[in-house]
């Protein structure tokens, strides 16, 4: 495997990867099975914080990022022997020769550029999901993991699972039959203070002091100034398009990754959404509800298929047949994938997959259930898997190959989800066919000091 690291200097001011030099330094790989990495956590808050708590039980934690003080001296506690920073690259700059990989649990603004320089420097990422904030970014994500040479994981526990491997096994066993239509939904976007959706008083949001704990420059990153509103930060970010990518953007990496590895799904070649209007302030903030539809066109021997989602509403509009054996669907949410044979259901996540059929036929086909053919990495368990391959050279399931297809379906989604309508992908040349206007966001433009990745496409 490939080993580069660009040299180790100063990321500040730099505007792109061309004016960085390359050298060759020693693999990781080399290393047994039973030594521990050294990591770099980069945002060590919420999710950030569960994330390093699981990989310090088997390995050495030297260096925490975050832009938020209260987060950062938090985590400084558990770990005092690591160097804490607020800025990431400084913290390249200053440590580069001691980590081996990295954590970033940032806001999806961000990932991108914390995980272009980390892979710069040759070491192991795990990003949290969505894997990146536009399209262009997944692709380059996936050109710099290649070639560099890392290993790479998108934290979508949900790919770890026993169930997923289930489903997809059930499925090439024939047990579906053909599936042409497939469900998958989140229930109503609760809007409240404090929560993963604040909406703002007004838009834009109004000024309000930045909290002395926050580095507020560094939290937006690539993105342009703008005057700081708690409904950003520290949680609510998500609601925001500049920021994150929604519920959808959210979820589909767990709701709609099962039937996206099993039928191999690859980019939809159009996608509509339908807004209530009363639910679109066409602000720039997710809506109160939608639903999306994807189509996919024919794939081998792979009949096209049309997936739904439907997000905001209590309950989705799915027509439930008689032989599905069930009155209602979960509100919170779950996944439809409807056969010509039978029908399977799942929750949210892809963890404990289920046949619509009676409880005495579910329990005969359990008896008698498909070989399990898919290697099994330990349920629920994506760090370990990352680890594991790591110090093992191989790659996880989850890796940037993989991830950057099942994000960029999503992304194609949240774009129709945006601004309403109808949009036709064109995934060989990366662009909106019949709106051409909304280009622009397949590659958002970054602020000086924030752009990456360009080399890659000379």
């Amino acid at each position: 495997m490939k080993k580069t690291h660009v040299s180790r200097r100063s990321f500040l001011g730099r505007t792109a990867m061309a004016s960085v030099g390359v050298v060759v330094l020693p693999s990781l790989l080399s290393l047994s099975p039973n030594n521990k990495l050294n990591i770099a956590a980069i945002g060590v808050g919420n999710r950030g914080g569960q994330n390093l708590r699981v990989v310090a039980k088997t390995n050495n934690i030297v260096a925490l990022c975050d832009v938020d003080d209260f987060f950062l001296q938090k985590a400084g506690a558990d770990f005092p022997q690591a160097q804490k920073f607020v800025d990431f690259r400084k913290m390249f700059d200053q440590m580069s020769k001691e980590i081996d990989a990295v954590l970033i649990s940032t806001p999806d603004h961000t990932h991108f550029a914390a995980t272009m320089i980390a892979m710069q420097l040759g070491k192991h990422v795990y990003v949290e999901k969505p894997l990146a904030h536009n399209i262009w970014q997944l692709r380059t994500l996936k050109k710099a993991a290649n070639h560099y040479g890392i290993i790479s994981q998108m934290g979508n526990q949900g790919h770890t699972t026993e169930g997923i491997r289930l489903i997809k096994e059930w499925y090439d066993a024939d047990v579906l039959g053909e599936v042409k239509e497939v469900h998958a939904w989140r229930g109503e976007n609760k809007f409240r203070s404090g929560y993963y959706f604040t909406k703002p008083e007004s838009f834009p949001a109004p000024k309000q002091n930045v909290p002395s704990n926050l580095n507020w420059d560094l939290w937006l990153g690539p993105v342009a100034n703008r005057p700081f509103n708690s409904v950003y930060a520290p949680k609510s970010w998500r609601g925001f398009y500049d920021f994150g990518l929604g519920q959808l953007g959210d979820w589909a990496c767990h709701t709609m990754d099962a039937p996206y590895w099993t039928l191999n799904l690859g980019a939809p070649h159009k996608v509509k959404a339908e807004i209530p209007e009363a639910g679109f302030n066409h602000q720039s903030f997710i809506p109160d509800a939608s639903t999306v539809t994807f189509s996919f066109k024919k794939r081998g021997a792979k009949p096209p298929v049309k997936l739904v989602w439907h997000e905001g509403y209590k309950k989705p509009n799915i027509e439930i047949k008689p032989e599905w054996g069930i009155k209602e669907l979960n509100s919170g949410g779950g996944m439809l994938m409807i056969g010509s044979k039978k029908t399977l259901m799942t929750g949210a996540r892809p963890e404990k997959p289920r046949l619509l059929v009676s409880d005495e036929e579910w329990a005969e086909f359990l008896k008698n259930a498909p070989e399990k053919t898919i290697p099994r990495v330990g349920h629920n368990q994506p760090h370990k898997e990352w680890l594991n391959a790591i110090k093992n050279n191989t790659q996880p399931g989850s890796n940037f190959d993989y991830a950057t297809g099942l994000t960029e379906m999503a992304l194609v989604g949240v774009m129709a989800q945006r601004f309403g309508g109808l949009i036709k992908y064109d995934e060989a040349h990366m662009k909106i066919k019949n709106r051409p206007e909304l280009n622009g966001y397949i590659k958002e433009s970054a602020r000086d000091g924030w752009s990456f990745g360009e080399d890659l496409w000379t």
